[in-house]
């Protein structure tokens, strides 16, 4: 590692010791880096002093901002933190807000001050918030003033927070007034390229929240790997999408994307599917990203919108369904992009172009990154063989003082904890999550794989698929089924789905309890909560709304 340009040398200090980090690799030309790199200066500054900052950079219902007027923002917001807020390089920032201006402009601000960015979802309550705050031992936080009673409940949680500072206020000490008698002009502080400059929190699914940490070059390795030789977006692209900014996914798919080549990007504060469709047609959106499941909320909303102006969509997040896959081909003529990344990867790693696309597979790994399945021992498995996912690449995992280090890092790869199958061409079939499948009767069931069977049901709107307690079996399929409008819960209903399920896929997979439930537990990124569900079915056994057959 270089001498860090770090004044404050907490995230150095505490990254997993060099024996635990995964094997890295940058075996392509345009995966070299130069080892002194500030990657704010890649994605903004460089379109200015190419003559191309009066070109549109982010478009909002509020305002739009070119790259100069980025960058004059950016500049203001450094020295405000560096001249009224007392930072130093190398500390760590908390980021509070939805997608919008302001969020990308403070993000940019920390990356160019040589700080480090941690990013939180806007619904996240104070016990929530205070955890990174203590682990990452942040002293300042900037955050829109609409999410200000949880952050102040945070602070009273957080002894080392030294400063609050709230944008959109409209008071005298709001971001906005200090950036006010600011000056524009800041130069980029001289990271290195292994400078950690974000710390990604993962959401905590299965157990408290993960701290991945991220150098300077690897939010460019995402756009030199993935985006370049997969997406292949162009300078008159304009980006949209639903993730938040606090989750990597849209960091990458929604920022750093489009500012990687110089394109715009749309930020929507509410991006559900009610959301997305008249804002692609408002302002003519080429790339979209969002999971699966908007995708399938959208297909019943198309009538009435245009959005012929898309020529890409991206789908990650979740497993993509090839009956929606299918769907949105037919009514779009746009071949879904699916994808698998990781918080600890940072983005997609799998995925594959849309003439290379082979309908329920995930793709082939992203130019750049190696995968392959091994068994429970690490040994590589042969293809059409199921087994546990393992990557690497110029991205990899490298917890925040955490000892599943050990676990996520084995022998140079990062063990995703996804279930994949390889086929004979190269191409990767996600399973399930490694803790999803379901072994029944002495059968191993992908819950994910009937989940897709189910969607192609009429009356099926969303469902989730766990394994439940049973005497006989052991474990038994249970699905969670949200019916579309017009349709009635009942055993004749369970039985048609069952019964659809067994013409889908091997009949001995099919759900033997369904529950019809208004709503599926998701995560704020809009996962599914599979670990819920499984609760759920332990906790409750056999509900009586439960239809056996």
């Amino acid at each position: 590692m270089a001498d860090t340009a770090h004044v404050d040398t907490f995230a150095r200090d505490n990254l997993p010791p060099q024996d635990q980090w995964p094997t890295f690799t940058f075996d392509r030309p345009e995966l070299q880096y130069p080892e002194r790199l500030n990657c704010a200066v890649a994605f903004l500054d460089r379109w200015v002093e190419e003559g191309r900052g009066d070109e549109p950079c982010i478009i909002s219902p509020s305002e739009t901002l070119s790259y100069r007027q980025l960058q004059e923002r950016v500049n203001r917001i450094c020295n405000v933190l560096v001249h009224r807020l007392g930072f130093v390089p190398g500390n760590r920032v908390l980021l509070r807000s939805a997608n919008n201006p302001m969020m990308v402009a403070a993000y940019l601000a920390v990356l160019k001050a040589g700080g480090v960015v941690v990013a939180t979802m806007p619904l996240l309550r104070a016990r929530e918030i205070a955890y990174p705050l203590n682990k990452a031992k942040i002293t300042i936080a900037l955050c829109d003033h609409r999410l200000a009673e949880e952050m102040e409940r945070a602070k009273s949680m957080a002894p080392d927070l030294q400063h609050v500072v709230y944008w959109g206020s409209g008071k005298h000490d709001s971001l906005e007034a200090m950036i006010a008698s600011a000056s524009q002009d800041f130069a980029a502080v001289d990271t290195t390229a292994d400078d950690v400059c974000l710390i990604g929190f993962t959401s905590g699914t299965t157990g408290e929240p993960k701290g991945t940490m991220h150098f300077h070059r690897d939010m460019l390795a995402i756009c030199d790997a993935y985006s370049r030789n997969v997406l292949r977006p162009e300078p008159c692209d304009r980006f949209i999408g639903s993730p938040p900014l606090a989750f990597t996914f849209g960091l990458g798919g929604i920022v750093l994307f489009p500012m990687s080549v110089g394109a715009s990007t749309v930020l929507l504060e509410k991006a559900g599917p009610d959301d997305l469709l008249p804002a692609i047609m408002q302002y003519r959106a080429t790339i979209c990203f969002t999971a699966p499941t908007a995708y399938r909320a959208m297909l019943s909303k198309l009538e009435g919108y245009d959005i012929s102006s898309l020529r890409k969509c991206v789908s990650a997040g979740e497993p993509l369904p090839k009956g929606t896959f299918e769907a949105w081909r037919d009514a779009t003529n746009i071949r879904l992009m699916d994808g698998i990344g990781a918080t600890e990867m940072l983005h997609i790693f799998i995925a594959a172009r849309e003439d290379e696309i082979h309908p329920g597979a995930t793709g082939k790994p992203v130019p750049g990154y190696e995968a392959k399945v091994i068994d429970e021992e690490g040994r590589d498995l042969p293809p059409g063989s199921v087994g546990r996912l393992a990557v690497r690449g110029p991205t990899g995992c490298r917890y925040l003082a955490d000892e599943r280090q050990r676990k996520y890092v084995q022998d140079g790869w990062n063990i995703t904890g996804d279930t994949y199958l390889m086929d004979e061409d190269g191409y990767f079939w996600y399973q399930a999550r490694s803790d999803d499948m379901i072994i029944s009767a002495g059968y191993n069931i992908a819950g994910p794989e009937v989940e897709a069977a189910l969607l192609t049901h009429p009356a099926v709107a969303e469902c989730g698929v766990v394994g439940a307690p049973d005497d006989g079996r052991g474990t038994v399929v249970k699905a969670y089924v949200v019916l579309r409008p017009g349709h009635l819960p009942g055993a004749e209903l369970t039985k048609a789905l069952q019964d659809h399920v067994k013409q889908e896929i091997a009949p001995y997979k099919y759900p033997r309890l369904i529950e019809f439930v208004d709503a599926l537990p998701r995560t704020q990124t809009g996962k599914l909560q599979r670990f819920e569900l499984r609760r759920i079915a332990q906790d409750m056994g056999k509900p009586q709304e439960a239809m056996s057959a």
